[in-house]
């Protein structure tokens, strides 16, 4: 039987009731720039499991303070942050969704302001932080970027600490899926890329060595997330910088099966953001479903693959796994508009028998 949208997905012992999965959205929403979970995160991320999304994946959440895009970023570099999501994650799972975290490094992007503030720099002086990242060359703002330190060993190391402690409390708050991100131009993608990391060390110049702090990253991930729970990872499938040497879609499928051997079960899919400069040629529907099946085509290894961009529809969406392009479809700004979006795409392709209207909205469906 062809598996639809509605299908289920088991990773390990984790298994999603569809294939719905809402992407990893930032909502700069925490109480008083200290990284807590709030009541809006609950309601934000609560609605869309209610709304039948067969995963729920928090925004970026930065696994160390100076890690964060902008002071108003989500966190989990501490205990305290574990215990103010727990609830979020409970309530999650009460509505038959599986919660899921996207674990984040912003960065030589980091220390900036939300996007309706600008996405201006903010300087230490003003709130922000001295950022970090493969050298110290910062972000090309238009204005003066905040100070930039380039990570030398031991700080390469404690980055790597900082993500496995975040992996052990998003295990402990109850998240049945950790995704490592290393796209759009943040940390572990600038490692990645050629455009912003010309070190010449272990973690410089070759593929190998160029990818190396992502399969550490995503080696001690799957260590403290344990056997039964599922791990992704996103990345950029390119740069869109064909001028220069950069990040494409033929190393992002050799770094897919990379990972899968360190405990990658799922590689999310989308691209950009490495540098202002980026051509991308189009932008409208499925416009990143190219990359997620060429790499899922390339790959050796049994990782899934996942797309995300441009979703909009019901049949759109159901189409990406009847024709085995993808795995998941991930969707963003159509659960921004419609919270609800797998329970109308169940009545527009006559799948009601497949999803569990909550009782409470039966008298609407």
């Amino acid at each position: 039987m062809t598996d639809d949208v509605f299908s289920p997905l088991e990773l390990r012992d984790v298994t999603a009731r569809n294939r719905f999965v809402v992407s990893p959205m930032c909502q700069y929403s925490v109480e008083a720039r200290d990284g807590l979970a709030t009541d809006w995160h609950r309601v934000h991320l609560g609605s869309r499991a209610t709304g039948g999304a067969g995963i729920v994946m928090t925004e970026a959440t930065a696994v160390e303070s100076r890690g964060r895009i902008t002071p108003e970023d989500l966190g989990i570099w501490s205990d305290e942050h574990r215990d103010a999501i727990e609830p979020v994650v409970d309530f999650v799972k009460s509505q038959g969704a599986t919660p899921g975290i996207q674990l984040a490094h912003a960065g030589r992007k980091a220390s900036k302001s939300r996007p309706w503030e600008g996405s201006e720099p903010v300087h230490p002086e003003d709130g922000g932080w001295t950022v970090v990242g493969p050298s110290d060359e910062p972000w090309p703002y238009e204005s003066e970027p905040p100070a930039t330190e380039a990570l030398d060993a031991d700080g390469i190391d404690e980055v790597i600490e900082s993500f496995r402690q975040a992996a052990r409390r998003s295990r402990e708050a109850g998240f049945e899926i950790a995704e490592v991100h290393a796209a759009h131009g943040y940390l572990l993608h600038e490692f990645l890329s050629p455009v912003t990391n010309d070190r010449d060390d272990e973690y410089g110049g070759s593929f190998e060595n160029r990818t190396r702090i992502v399969r550490e990253v995503t080696e001690a991930v799957r260590e403290e997330m344990g056997e039964d729970n599922a791990v992704f990872v996103r990345i950029s499938a390119t740069d869109w910088l064909d001028d220069r040497d950069s990040w494409d879609v033929e190393q992002s499928a050799r770094l897919a099966d990379d990972l899968y051997e360190v405990g990658a079960d799922l590689i999310d899919v989308s691209s950009g953001g490495i540098h202002p400069a980026q051509d991308i040629e189009w932008v409208g529907p499925n416009y990143q479903l190219r990359f997620a099946e060429h790499i899922r085509s390339e790959r050796d290894t049994d990782v899934k693959v996942g797309t995300v961009g441009g979703i909009t529809s019901a049949e759109q969406a159901d189409a990406v796994i009847r024709n085995d392009r993808a795995d998941v479809a991930i969707v963003g700004r159509e659960f921004l508009r419609d919270p609800y979006f797998p329970l109308h795409a169940a009545q527009e392709l006559g799948r009601e028998d497949a999803v569990d209207v909550p009782v409470q909205y039966h008298r609407a469906f």
